[in-house]
């Protein structure tokens, strides 16, 4: 076959989360870039969307307020989302009256968590009811599923009937072999892989001089060290898409074209997200990370992955640990790290793409 293909990409698209609409725009764009008719399955789900709307709007377990400022977030997503090259719109549970597609790519977020509070457990993302002959996994991941429990045999079946996998961390590289009996590919999410650049923002931040906080939940030691660290600065502390009390100025509201570009200007990253770590590494911003218990799985691989392990900190630790750091530009050797893995990724998903075309 000869020309484009059509790729339909599956993934979690209309999350409220800066991470999930970045590498779904990344991805699809990625495609794109490589000579490909590619668009995100529309798939929708009234309870998926009350679960969802229901987070945005309370993100923060323990804390109440500042729900008007949410949903000014949420609606500047609602605006991005309607951006994207979406396919026409079909139902989570019925996935027959989705088009049909000559590939399609399950990736990168999650896809696989079972544990997902409301994605989890959803056939669809494990290739069940896919209208194509060629499904592919890029950058698929399990999230925070736990190692050592191995998958369950039904949903390692399922795995099966992907002719091509690669995934985004090692533990997921590690169940996907247990349960298929077959190594796999490691790579990068699509915000490194096809990093968008700063033609692809359409706003910017006003802000001239600060530190860039992406998350929640961290822990008071790391919280004051950073404070500490940021203070003996001049830096003003400006928490963006949650409330933390301990910043110098919140941002609720930014909606993920705002989010890119504030980070890409800021004079360092603090975080304990993942995509926090990601669009620090791919504006070579320099960063701390504090891992979670929900987080800390990808986290330990991401930096594992391109030789950052010196950026993800213990929680008791000094101002002058974070200038260890933050002082320090990102070194060249996680940059040609991600070089490295960058061609590799977009090697995977040529030949993967271009070997099902051949066959079709």
């Amino acid at each position: 076959m000869d020309g484009p293909v059509k790729i339909g990409v599956l993934t979690f698209h209309r999350c409220i989360n800066y991470g999930s609409y970045w590498q779904a725009r990344c991805l699809v764009e990625g495609l794109g870039a490589l000579g490909h008719r590619a668009e995100l399955l529309d798939h929708a789900s009234a309870r998926v969307d009350r679960a969802e709307w229901r987070c945005a709007l309370r993100p923060v377990p323990g804390q109440t307020g500042d729900r008007a400022a949410y949903r000014r977030k949420m609606l500047r997503f609602f605006q991005a989302f309607a951006t994207l090259p979406l396919s026409p719109r079909f139902p989570l549970d019925a996935p027959r009256f989705m088009d049909e597609y000559e590939a399609i790519v399950v990736g990168s977020d999650e896809v696989w968590n079972l544990s997902h509070p409301w994605y989890g457990g959803v056939p669809l993302f494990y290739g069940q009811g896919l209208r194509t002959q060629r499904a592919l996994a890029y950058a698929a991941s399990f999230g925070h599923h736990d190692t050592s429990s191995g998958l369950d045999p039904a949903w390692a079946r399922r795995l099966r009937g992907f002719e091509a996998i690669a995934v985004r961390d090692e533990a997921s590289r590690a169940l996907v072999a247990a349960a298929i009996g077959a190594d796999v590919d490691v790579v990068l999410d699509p915000c490194l892989a096809f990093p968008p650049g700063f033609d692809a923002y359409e706003s910017r931040t006003e802000e001239h001089a600060y530190v860039a906080l992406y998350g929640h939940g961290f822990s008071s030691g790391f919280a004051n060290a950073v404070r500490g660290w940021a203070h003996r600065r001049g830096l003003p502390i400006v928490s963006i898409g949650y409330r933390n009390d301990w910043a110098d100025r919140q941002w609720i509201e930014a909606g993920p074209l705002e989010f890119a570009p504030f980070i890409a200007n800021a004079d360092a990253v603090v975080t304990n997200f993942f995509h926090g770590c990601v669009f620090a590494l791919r504006h070579r911003r320099p960063f701390v990370c504090e891992a979670s218990w929900y987080r800390g799985t990808k986290l330990r691989c991401l930096m594992q992955q391109v030789g950052g392990e010196r950026h993800l900190l213990a929680p008791a630790m000094t101002p002058d640990d974070i200038a260890g750091v933050l002082d320090v530009p990102i070194s060249a050797c996680v940059d040609a790290r991600i070089e490295r893995l960058r061609l590799a990724s977009r090697e995977f998903l040529r030949e993967a793409v271009l070997a099902q075309a051949a066959v079709s």
